[in-house]
């Protein structure tokens, strides 16, 4: 049986049909629709602009025949996907889940992208982070294991 998981996508608006949009920059995985099962990090996404926003929660029921690449952890497998990802390169996979480059992490990462510190500075920077998740979702048959279940607004003060 597949198993079903609940997560999470902060935003300014309710999503119940997820899409993958372009943007003008990549992120950790490419383009994709990105979620969490951090209820607590769907809201500070929600909330980034510093007013309220909607957190949109979705069952997601993992599919075996999508090509998925899942990080445990940080690894230096990890940091190479994010920077060829942030360097504008495609990859194959359906779904990508793993830790996230935050604000901070990420720009430890450009750092690394720039030249200006080691992989030795970047690993010894990021073990102090707190743990981050995202799952995301890059393609059409990727999309179709969510469910939208509800979303609710969230003013980014809550514990």
């Amino acid at each position: 049986m597949p198993e079903k998981r609940i997560v999470y996508h902060g935003s300014q608006i309710k999503v119940p049909y997820p899409e993958i949009r372009l943007g003008k920059f990549t992120k950790d995985f490419s383009y994709g629709f990105y979620t969490t099962e951090k209820k607590e990090q769907a809201v500070r996404w929600a909330t980034r602009f510093g007013k309220p926003g909607i957190v949109n929660e979705y069952e997601y029921t993992e599919n075996p025949e999508l090509n998925v690449l899942k990080f445990e952890k940080m690894t230096e497998e990890w940091l190479d996907f994010i920077i060829s990802c942030r360097h504008g390169e495609l990859h194959k996979y359906d779904i990508v889940e793993g830790p996230m480059a935050d604000d901070t992490i990420f720009n430890y990462v450009q750092n690394v992208m720039d030249g200006k510190i080691s992989r030795a500075a970047f690993w010894e920077l990021a073990r102090f982070k707190y743990p981050t998740h995202q799952l995301s979702f890059h393609t059409l048959a990727a999309l179709q294991t969510l469910k939208f279940e509800r979303s609710y607004t969230v003013n980014g003060k809550q514990k």
